[in-house]
């Protein structure tokens, strides 16, 4: 596809995709492949696929957040996170959407990622908020961003902005994860 020949937009799908097949093409802990397309062939959405170890919940839900109940993480190592982007894309006001399966396509529940910086639950779990600097800020800087959060080098727990995604996973960070030295792994 000639880059010179695209305007606006499309111009923008392009270098976005060069870019994540630059940046992760042959790398086996980061997948990046386009999932849908705009009628010009450029991708609109991507599918990620993360091989990291990183934790995807507590051991005892069902106490969880209970005053001196100890509640250690349980890992896992994959994890799916759709890109999507929007008709307006990259406009100020029509930025990408982040977010990881929380579901198979069967409808059974899958790991994601247990984070501050990433809902884990309710309506809108598997939501990341990235935070991402300006809007040509690309989208491989976020897919290695939300890498950092998977293995915990960059998280946001305390409750001051930005505010941490997901305010119940914040308050285990906090008062039992870093403690106990949970976060590091």
């Amino acid at each position: 596809m000639d880059r010179e020949k695209l305007r606006g937009r499309d111009r923008r799908l392009l270098y976005e995709w060069q870019q994540l097949e630059a940046r992760f093409d042959g790398r086996h802990d980061i997948l990046c492949q386009p999932i849908r397309y705009n009628a010009t062939g450029l991708p609109t959405a991507y599918l990620v696929n993360y091989r990291i170890k990183s934790i995807c919940g507590v051991a005892d839900m069902e106490h969880f957040g209970e005053h001196d109940v100890q509640n250690p993480p349980i890992f896992a190592t994959d994890y799916q996170m759709r890109i999507n982007l929007t008709d307006g894309y990259p406009s100020v006001d029509a930025p990408p959407v982040f977010g990881f399966l929380t579901h198979d396509d069967e409808g059974r529940p899958i790991p994601h990622p247990w984070h501050p910086n990433i809902r884990f639950f309710g309506d809108f779990a598997g939501r990341v908020c990235i935070n991402m600097p300006d809007t040509y800020t690309d989208l491989a800087w976020a897919v290695q961003r939300v890498a950092q959060y998977l293995r915990y080098e960059i998280y946001h727990a305390t409750n001051e902005p930005p505010y941490p995604e997901d305010q119940k996973v914040a308050s285990w960070v906090i008062r039992q994860g870093e403690p106990n030295g949970w976060t590091v792994f």
